[in-house]
Parts: C-alpha cells; sequence; structure tokens
C-alpha cells in the first residue's frame, strides 16, 4: 500500500488539503480599459477596488460577483500572447453557471460578444455555449 503503514512502523495520519472555496481568478488582459468595461459593463461583475501600481505601470481590479470576491484582473506592459485557445497547457476556460442559458447567449449578442452554438454535456445533458473576452480567453456559460 503505498503511503501506509509497514511492518513494525506505527500508523501514520495522513491528512487531504482542505480548501473551502476557490478564493479568486486572476486574469492578465492587454487593454486594461477594454477588458474593464467588458468585465463589469456586459458580464456584470462588480468593482470592489481598484488599485494603480506604478514601480509596474500596472492595474489590479478586485471584481465580485454575487458579493463575493472573484476575478483580479491585472494589466502589465505588453504581457505575452496565450499560445492557443483553448487547448494550451494550463488554465483552459472559465465557466459561469447561469439559470437561462437562451436569455443569456441573447444578452451577450445584444452587447456585441459573439458566442458559439449551444451544445448540450453528453454526461450533465446541461447546454453550454463558449465566448471570448477582449483578450481571447476562453469563457464559458453553463446552464444551472
Amino acid at each position: 500500500m503505498v503511503g501506509g503503514p509497514s511492518v513494525g512502523n506505527t500508523l501514520k495520519t495522513y491528512t487531504k488539503m482542505h480548501f473551502t472555496k476557490i478564493h479568486h481568478i486572476a486574469i492578465i488582459c492587454s487593454d486594461y480599459e477594454t477588458s474593464k468595461r467588458f468585465y463589469t459593463d456586459i458580464l456584470g461583475f462588480v468593482p470592489i477596488k481598484e488599485t494603480y501600481r506604478a514601480e509596474r505601470q500596472s492595474y489590479k481590479l478586485d471584481l465580485a460577483l454575487n458579493g463575493s470576491y472573484s476575478i483580479e484582473l491585472f494589466s502589465f506592459v505588453n504581457p505575452p500572447k496565450r499560445p492557443s485557445r483553448p487547448e494550451a497547457s494550463g488554465l483552459r476556460h472559465l465557466a459561469f453557471e447561469v439559470d437561462d442559458i437562451e436569455k443569456a447567449v441573447s444578452y451577450l449578442k445584444k452587447k456585441g460578444v459573439t458566442t458559439e452554438p449551444l451544445r448540450t454535456d453528453e454526461i450533465t445533458h446541461k447546454r453550454f455555449t463558449f465566448f471570448q473576452d477582449p483578450d481571447q480567453l476562453p469563457l464559458e456559460i453553463y446552464e444551472h
């Protein structure tokens, strides 16, 4: 047994990491004002605190969703581009839950945001679709 007791040893107590929730998601954008408008005016995140860090020539905007701290939006001078979409190593996409996906898609389209055709998750049988933020970060909306 991997990590288990062996003959003659006392039983060791192994514990698992216990996360209580995801604290926040950090996003680096290439055009701060455009991304700030996208996440606040279109997606409805509420600014909590905006900080300009002069030594880095960088903004950090803390955003909340439904009263919970959710996203840190960063600007940096000349950030590297994402290698590809969405199959690059690392974070694949962010997914947001909605109650009515058709209303959410209609809203996004009215705001000029293009969404992919609706799909159905073959495992959960829930509907979902993808769209992109101003830096082509893949975002998903998933019906509750």
